[in-house]
């Protein structure tokens, strides 16, 4: 694993994208880009790529600008959809591949579908943890009471027990794994306290972000009952390219109903649910990777 960065462009100019990556190039395997969720960055997948690697696979997990090791917006309208989106877009570029194999969990899963649904899209394969075409109010609701309000901490133990209370449904972790996590999502400040490596200002990015605000105002919701959900329907309706759906058993986030009906839409969609799990599976067993990586074949 190594570690690097690429530059994405702004309306400030341009910023950091860093990334992991594992592995090396293979002209015979289709690269795989991993991209995290809304408050989280790319040593999530460290697990993962690490296991894809081994079995030949060139993986690259970068950090969304504003978390982790990338750079942070001045201006946090700034953190928008199209920025993501233009960014992810840099990655690609970076990785110097004709195609990739998405693989994203809730936020990363929402930025590969917007790009999976672009015409000539790179993306060949898009595997979807825990967040799909539709997402019920009530979980935006429950992830908005602690996405970028992340407390200092006086000491790694303290902040731990943070991330195993807000994070309690991603699974069966061992206090390792725990440990690892809390590692990646803060760095010591100048006066020896812990700080959250996410930009408390994500949490403006709808205000500017065209496409949230389509998720939010489509005229049909209403009719739907779901006034207050965001909805990428019309998103969803335009990939072509195989979808794996990761589908927490418990998530408040990706409901059945609205798996059935993107299998509806899209036939070329397959479903795993991990029992006892809620959004969004953590993906670091053996048996998730060895089903993520039979289901993205060997080409």
């Amino acid at each position: 694993m190594k570690q690097d960065f690429c530059l994405g462009l702004s309306e400030e100019g341009f910023h950091h994208i860093a990334y992991t990556e594992w592995g090396t190039p293979n002209p015979t395997l289709t690269p795989i880009l991993c991209l995290h969720g809304m408050t989280r960055n790319g040593r999530d997948f460290d697990k993962l790529a690490e296991y894809m690697s081994y079995l030949g696979r060139h993986v690259f997990c970068p950090d969304i600008v504003g978390r982790g090791e990338s750079s942070w917006l001045k201006n946090p309208l700034h953190y928008s959809f199209e920025q993501y989106m233009a960014d992810m877009n840099a990655m690609i570029a970076r990785i110097g591949a004709k195609q990739v194999d998405w693989i994203g969990t809730s936020l990363g899963g929402l930025i590969g579908m917007f790009l999976a649904a672009m015409p000539d899209t790179p993306i060949r394969r898009l595997v979807l943890n825990d967040v799909g075409a539709q997402i019920p109010s009530k979980g935006i609701m429950r992830l908005t009471q602690y996405a970028g309000k992340d407390p200092y901490f006086n000491s790694m133990e303290e902040a731990k027990n943070y991330y195993k209370k807000v994070m309690y449904d991603i699974g069966e972790l061992s206090d390792a794994d725990w440990q690892r996590i809390t590692e990646s999502s803060v760095r010591q400040d100048t006066s020896g306290r812990f700080v959250s490596k996410t930009d408390h200002g994500i949490m403006m990015s709808h205000a500017k972000s065209k496409v949230a605000w389509q998720a939010l105002m489509h005229p049909l919701k209403a009719l739907e009952g779901s006034l207050f959900d965001m909805d990428w329907w019309r998103i969803w309706r335009k990939i072509t390219c195989p979808v794996l759906i990761i589908h927490g058993e418990k998530s408040d986030i990706l409901t059945p109903s609205i798996i059935q009906k993107m299998r509806v839409i899209h036939p070329v969609t397959e479903v795993v649910t991990i029992p006892n799990v809620g959004h969004a599976p953590a993906l670091i067993s053996d048996e998730q990777h060895e089903m993520i990586h039979n289901w993205l074949g060997s080409s």
